[in-house]
């Protein structure tokens, strides 16, 4: 697998105190403004969230519900059932099911330059996992701490999977207003509740297949 260095992970630290360190689901139902609605697609019932924008504490313009709610499609790359197929540009992950049919997700990727791609497999799975900025992030951002435990504060949400022996990994984000763009240090970074739905379907040795 081709990576390229753990870098910058964390813009969005600067806009998380705004809304106390987290936003859950259930929180951006109560934003002023917020609107909330259900649509019917192929897959059955999802609720969509409408983006509210506003100016953060910092006088940054800050988009918030670019929610992509997750559905099942027509996939006909020739991949086995259970695999995972990233594609980066689409700002979508794919868990590949039978019978030429996908589970499709909206993602955050890494930024341009920080993004990886290649081929892996899942060799670990965490529920609310701790994190431990590497060194090199430390010291250009010097106010994270050595280590964070798991919780709904924590950057790396409630569920990671791990690819290889690596840094790299897929995770849930306690900013999901990230969702749709380019944020992380080359990690993908799902919502919660998509995280778990693909934590509780993805097996350890899975294929995870990255493509730009």
């Amino acid at each position: 697998m081709r990576l390229t260095r753990y870098m910058k992970l964390l813009p969005l630290a600067l806009i998380a105190p705004l809304l106390g360190g987290c936003l859950s689901d259930s929180a951006y139902d109560y934003l002023p403004g917020a609107k909330v609605r259900y649509e019917n697609t192929p897959a059955g019932q999802v609720k969509v969230r409408d983006p509210i924008r506003f100016t953060n504490f910092m006088g940054q313009e800050v988009t918030v519900g670019n929610y992509i709610p997750k559905e099942t499609v027509v996939f006909p790359e020739k991949h086995a059932p259970g695999t995972i197929v990233i594609k980066t540009s689409q700002r979508r992950l794919y868990y590949v099911l039978p019978d030429g049919k996908a589970i499709r997700y909206g993602i955050a990727v890494g930024e341009e330059g920080r993004a990886f791609a290649g081929t892996s497999q899942i060799t670990q799975k965490k529920e609310w996992p701790d994190w431990r900025p590497p060194a090199e992030m430390r010291k250009r951002k010097p106010e994270l701490p050595e280590y964070m435990a798991g919780g709904k504060d924590n950057p790396l949400g409630s569920r990671a999977l791990y690819l290889g022996n690596t840094l790299y990994r897929i995770h849930g984000t306690n900013a999901p207003w990230t969702i749709g763009g380019a944020e992380s240090s080359g990690c993908i970074r799902m919502v919660n509740e998509d995280v778990e739905d693909l934590y509780n379907r993805a097996k350890l040795g899975s294929t995870v297949v990255v493509q730009r």
